[in-house]
């Protein structure tokens, strides 16, 4: 499964550090939503769930959290804790988020308003999607599961 972060320029002097985000710049999409979640208690995991058609950039402005990311080819960690890097959540990828700090404010760009069906919730029925030919072009899929 091939991660991507995106590293995001930062402008600043000795009165502090500005970063700009900007639509089909450093944010590869047009940008339809925003939301941010903050005030997460210790050992809750959050997101648990794929997109169909929504893809999302995430960027923790304070703190740090884990995500699980699994493509139908196995689950990999990554750590988010830098708020000059944000990473690209493509759709038909199952996300989980855990291990958030306690100061954790984590910030998501979508490319698509809420929409209920583009959620799969169930991980077998994702990977049912992603084995029976609904994945996206170059996911890999896992036989057998």
């Amino acid at each position: 499964m091939q991660i991507e972060r995106i590293q995001f320029q930062m402008h600043g002097d000795s009165r502090g550090a500005l970063i700009a985000l900007e639509q089909e710049r450093n944010v590869p999409f047009k940008i339809r939503r925003v939301y941010y979640l903050f005030g997460t208690k210790g050992g809750v995991h959050r997101g648990q769930h794929a997109h169909r058609h929504l893809s999302q950039l995430a960027v923790t402005l304070r703190g740090s959290v884990t995500f699980l990311l699994d493509d139908g080819s196995g689950p990999v960690h990554v750590v988010l804790d830098d708020p000059a890097q944000g990473l690209l959540l493509q759709r038909m990828v199952w996300h989980e988020m855990y291990d958030f700090s306690e100061d954790c404010v984590l910030m998501v760009l979508a490319d698509h308003l809420y929409d209920p069906a583009d959620y799969i919730t169930d991980y077998d029925e994702f990977l049912r999607e992603i084995d029976g030919g609904l994945r996206v072009e170059g996911m890999a899929a896992c036989p057998g599961r």
